[in-house]
């Protein structure tokens, strides 16, 4: 195994976006993503079999109806009848299987009401993709800025790309500010597992990179410090399946300057937009 500690900062961000190309071609990886249906009535859903209905009972997830000859195992059971499908809000959460590649699960909105998802480790997305494209190392967006503490329960409004304008409150741990250029930033990322996800834009968005935006994943250090390293800044799932609601920069985190780092856009095999 190479220790990366003794790579060049170059080799580094090469091993890094090698494994970004192979993670968004897994099973469920983003662009096996086919469809994300919401489900508030009896209903068939797109490419997959069974008939889909919320629960009555106000537990999470769906209700699925299916016949043994459909193929449909929830849980590794083979539903012959009626069979509740649990959603990722549920402490354990179903998994879904329709044939050797294809796969599902049941997500939540913040209202309540849930959606299936479903995934094909043969998707035409997949097949066609070419790879990432994105710029060489850029040193000057290495940024070392200070990260400040939020007092507890601070949360901002992020857009997502579907909502047609509405606004989810995300917690904000604490401040990212820095100075670049002579100008202040103060930018905000929400908690993201261990790590804070910074959703950022800048004005290469629409002309050389992915138009909606880009991702950041950072950690502060105990010191109060905190690296930016805009080379890792990596594309937003919708950017490689439209079935992805993904959230949108917010006003402080929109640069009015060139981010020069980081990938661009997801590209066919022919060297074309894959989207």
């Amino acid at each position: 195994m190479t220790d990366t500690a003794t790579l060049s900062p170059d080799e580094q961000l090469a091993a890094f976006r090698k494994r970004r190309e192979e993670v968004v071609v897994q099973p469920l990886g983003s662009l096996a993503l086919v469809n994300t249906q919401w489900v508030d009535s009896e209903q068939t859903i797109w490419g997959v079999p069974g008939t889909w209905a919320p629960r009555t009972d106000g537990g999470s997830g769906l209700i699925v109806k299916a016949a043994a000859s459909e193929g449909i195992r929830v849980d590794g059971e083979l539903v012959d009848g009626e069979a509740i499908v649990r959603g990722k809000d549920d402490p354990a959460p179903s998994e879904i299987v329709f044939s050797d590649t294809v796969r599902g699960f049941v997500i939540a909105s913040e209202e309540g009401t849930y959606a299936l998802r479903v995934w094909d480790a043969e998707s035409e997305d997949i097949q066609k993709f070419g790879g990432i494209d994105a710029f060489p190392y850029n040193p000057e967006w290495v940024i070392h800025a200070s990260f400040t503490e939020n007092p507890e329960g601070t949360t901002l409004g992020f857009e997502h790309l579907k909502d047609n304008g509405k606004t989810r409150e995300e917690v904000i741990p604490g401040s990212i500010r820095f100075t670049k250029d002579g100008v202040d930033y103060d930018l905000a990322a929400f908690k993201a597992g261990r790590a804070l996800q910074l959703v950022f834009a800048d004005t290469t968005n629409g002309d050389s990179t992915y138009s909606v935006g880009r991702f950041l994943y950072v950690a502060p250090n105990p010191d109060g410090t905190i690296i930016l390293d805009f080379n890792r800044a990596v594309l937003p799932p919708c950017a490689f399946s439209y079935n992805f609601n993904c959230p949108l920069p917010p006003k402080q985190n929109r640069f009015r300057v060139p981010i020069e780092a980081g990938e661009k856009n997801v590209l066919a095999k022919d060297g074309s937009l894959l989207h």
